[in-house]
């Protein structure tokens, strides 16, 4: 049983001008969602600026984002790190404050072997009852998990469940859709999600069931139906609103992630555009670029 299909927001972790987590804005954010038909909300993800999160603030947004959504839609709990035991860590008490599924991203840094990301996954999922999608982003990491680790510990592991794809890489996902094609019913043993907004359609279109999405910060209601529409048969349609989709996704991506999406949320007045170092303000041109982006697409 998939987490959810459709589109999960990835959504962004508010802060204050002092630096502190703004609870109050996350709230609005995640009634937003809501409101607009998002299929889940992914916290503590990259866009979420969970690197920079203490332990403490990691679990307590996990925690405040469950309460808050209060079982309406699924809550995916990014808790993947390097370190294996910090993931335990992160993931147990996703688990206790009754988030509905996990994203654990690759180890980074320390570029782990096909081998030890098997060991690395399994003894995290091994630890919780939870479903887990895997998220593979060696742009990030510096880490490809193959499609062949991929498929062998979604065969192996009974709650790994699925991976957000963020390579970029059609080939290899076409690659991974073929390996893990032919199950009962024609039911994939893996749940593909496009982790790129660029490229929802064209994963869909291997199998994926959904994006785990950026865009979908400011253009919730848009992102979903494209999914929706896809799923529901109108290839054409979701297509076509994917296309129209393509300038904002490039601005959203003009600079590195979260620092657009959150000057977008800004501009569009949901929220302070606070980020914490390393990361900085958006340079000028990028911004005219992401307004003029917003303008088009309907959002300023």
């Amino acid at each position: 049983m998939s987490i959810f299909k459709g589109s999960g927001v990835a959504i962004v972790t508010p802060m204050r001008d002092n630096g502190e987590v703004d609870y109050e804005g996350f709230a609005k954010l995640l009634e937003f969602q809501i409101a607009k038909g998002t299929d889940a909300i992914i916290v503590c993800g990259t866009t979420g600026e969970s690197s920079t999160l203490t332990l403490e603030e990691h679990a307590e947004v996990i925690r405040y984002c469950v309460k808050t959504v209060a079982g309406r839609i699924p809550v995916v709990a990014g808790t993947g790190s390097n370190c294996t035991e910090t993931a335990i860590h992160l993931s147990k008490e996703a688990q206790e404050s009754g988030a509905d599924g996990l994203l654990l991203v690759s180890p980074y840094y320390n570029k782990a072997t096909q081998n030890g990301l098997y060991a690395h996954f399994k003894a995290v999922a091994d630890s919780v009852k939870l479903p887990i999608i895997l998220y593979n982003v060696p742009s990030r990491t510096g880490c490809n998990i193959a499609p062949e680790t991929i498929l062998r510990l979604c065969t192996d592991v009974e709650n790994i469940v699925g991976v957000k794809e963020a390579s970029g890489n059609i080939g290899q996902i076409a690659h991974l859709a073929a390996i893990g094609a032919g199950m009962e019913e024609g039911h994939s043993k893996v749940d593909i999600y496009s982790g790129n907004d660029d490229q929802i359609v064209p994963i869909m279109s291997l199998g994926g069931i959904g994006v785990i999405s950026v865009l979908g910060n400011v253009a919730p209601a848009q992102t979903h139906e494209i999914c929706q529409k896809y799923l529901d048969g109108d290839a054409k349609g979701s297509c076509r609103m994917q296309l129209e989709a393509m300038e904002l996704c490039n601005a959203l991506f003009s600079e590195v992630n979260p620092i657009p999406v959150k000057k977008a949320l800004s501009l569009m007045g949901m929220i302070g555009g606070t980020l914490r170092r390393p990361l900085t303000e958006m340079e000028p041109a990028n911004v005219q670029r992401l307004e003029k982006a917003m303008r088009g697409y309907g959002l300023l």
